[in-house]
Formats: C-alpha cells, sequence, structure tokens
C-alpha cells in the first residue's frame, strides 16, 4: 500500500492579506473535468491527480486556522441542498466517498519537515507520496508521481525518489548534488536546503516518494534554514546514513503550478488555463 501526505500547513505570508482569510492551498487554478474547465481550489487539483493516479489513502497536514481545507472535502451535506446537478461537484464528492481521509492538526508552523512527521503514526509500515498542498503539475504524458512510482518499484533498494526540475534560480528550493544514472535517472549524493553556493542548477519539487524509513531521520534532525524542521534535512540524514537515494527530472512536457507568491500564483493561472485548451 501507498499513502499519501498532503501537506497544507504553512501560513502563506508572501500572499497577504489575501491569505488572512483564504488559505493559499484553497485558492484556484483552472482544471478540466468531465470536459468542463473550471476554476477548482488547487488542493483538490492535487486530491484529484493523486487519486487518478490509483491513490486512496490520503492523510491532510494543516493548521487549526485552516478550517475552510477540512470544509472543502465535506461539501457533501452542503452540495445535496445547494447544488445537486452539479457534475463536478458530485465527481469530487464520490472521490472522496471512494477514499480514507485522515485530518492531523499542526499547531505551530515549524516547517516542511515537522509536518511530515506528524503524519508517522497514520503512515505506520507503509511507503508513501508526499505533496505540498501549494503546488501541483500538469503533464501531457504519463504524470510524475505515476514515474515516481515506478521508479521506486525498478529500485526497490532506493530509500527515496526525488522529482527535480531544472530552474535559473535555485534560491527558493532544495537543491540536489546528483551523479547521472541515466538521462532518466539520477543518483542524489547531496541535498541542501536553499544553498548560497548551489552544487547543481536542480530544484527538489515539493513531490516526494519515500519509504517509511524516513520518520527515522526526521526524527534525528534539528532546527534548520529559517530556524525550521526541513524535509531536505531528513534526506540528507538518509544518504549520510548509506541509504540510496534517487531522482527523475521532471519532463517538456510537464509544467508546475506554484501558488505561493503572487508571481507565481499569475503564472500558474495562466498556466494552467493554457495548458487545458
Amino acid at each position: 500500500m501507498i499513502k499519501t501526505v498532503i501537506t497544507a500547513a504553512g501560513l502563506g505570508t508572501r500572499l497577504l492579506p489575501l491569505t488572512k482569510n483564504i488559505p493559499k492551498e484553497i485558492l484556484p487554478i483552472f482544471y478540466r473535468s468531465k470536459n468542463q474547465i473550471k476554476p477548482i481550489p488547487t488542493i483538490q487539483v492535487i486530491f484529484e491527480q493523486l487519486y487518478n493516479c490509483k491513490l486512496r489513502n490520503f492523510c491532510f497536514v494543516t493548521n487549526n486556522e485552516k478550517n475552510i481545507v477540512k470544509d472543502h472535502f465535506n461539501l457533501k451535506k452542503k452540495s445535496n441542498k445547494y447544488f445537486p446537478n452539479n457534475t463536478i461537484v458530485n465527481e469530487f464528492n464520490k472521490k472522496i466517498d471512494a477514499s480514507s481521509i485522515t485530518w492531523i492538526t499542526q499547531n505551530i508552523p515549524k516547517g516542511f519537515g515537522d509536518a511530515v512527521k506528524r503524519s508517522e503514526k497514520y503512515v505506520a509500515n507503509d511507503d508513501l507520496i508526499v505533496h505540498g498542498g501549494d503546488v501541483s503539475i500538469f503533464s501531457k504524458k504519463i504524470h510524475p508521481i505515476n514515474r515516481l512510482i515506478k521508479t521506486a518499484k525498478l529500485n526497490p533498494n532506493a530509500s527515496i525518489i526525488l522529482l527535480c526540475k531544472k530552474v535559473k534560480d535555485t534560491s527558493r528550493y532544495g537543491v540536489p548534488k546528483i551523479s547521472l544514472i541515466s538521462k532518466e535517472l539520477f543518483e542524489v549524493d547531496e541535498v541542501v536546503e536553499k544553498p548560497s553556493k548551489p552544487k547543481s542548477s536542480y530544484a527538489i519539487m515539493p513531490i516526494y516518494f519515500f519509504k517509511p524509513e524516513i520518520f527515522s531521520y526526521l526524527n534525528k534532525i534539528k532546527r534548520g534554514k529559517n530556524n525550521e524542521f526541513q524535509l531536505t534535512d531528513a534526506i540528507q540524514k538518509t544518504i549520510e546514513y548509506g541509504n540510496k537515494v534517487l531522482a527523475i527530472p521532471m519532463k517538456s512536457y510537464d509544467v508546475d503550478l506554484d501558488v505561493g507568491t503572487p508571481e507565481s500564483y499569475k503564472h500558474a493561472l495562466d498556466a494552467s488555463y493554457k495548458w487545458i485548451h
């Protein structure tokens, strides 16, 4: 079994004042469902993409102020009364009914690593996909989620599979030092969060495949960059303890849609609308 952990506990400070009342994960992008193009909350797009990859076990990590996210996944009572014939809402509800959904709270924002660590009991001994709640990826062919899962199956001795993308500015990302195995597969020798001297031009995207032992390394890390518990530090610990970490690159037919900053959100709106036409 593969479980999924979707993190949605960040404060969204770069989008204030908009995110004072609306979590950034609820900000809409354009999405096609049942041949209709609609603005859909980003976190719903992510959920549906994971669902379409045949994943059914979901854990959302939110903070106490993000009841809107939880409420969005409990639309059924309202939808029956107010919009019973809305195809998109009804299809969304069917997917929720067919899924197992768990909610976990991160009361104090202590970083991405801390958010993932809180899902340890939920994950138990299963493999997991971790997906940041403010970045989705559209793909014209095989979705990166499926490629991560396939790569893990082909490399059962790997503890982690990362998804990477070449970028001009690595200052907002974790950055891997890599060795090429092939054009489609890299071995990761080191990862550093927002390095001042990056060792590659690749950025780590917020979609990961982990074996459950990641939690033993999450429990070993201390506060790092920005005084937060960084997921990249746990990945680095995994490497230091002699475990294999691999990475696959994003394809030219993939596009990442980030709603985390004003500039990236504008791009997400423009790109998602263009992508589905």
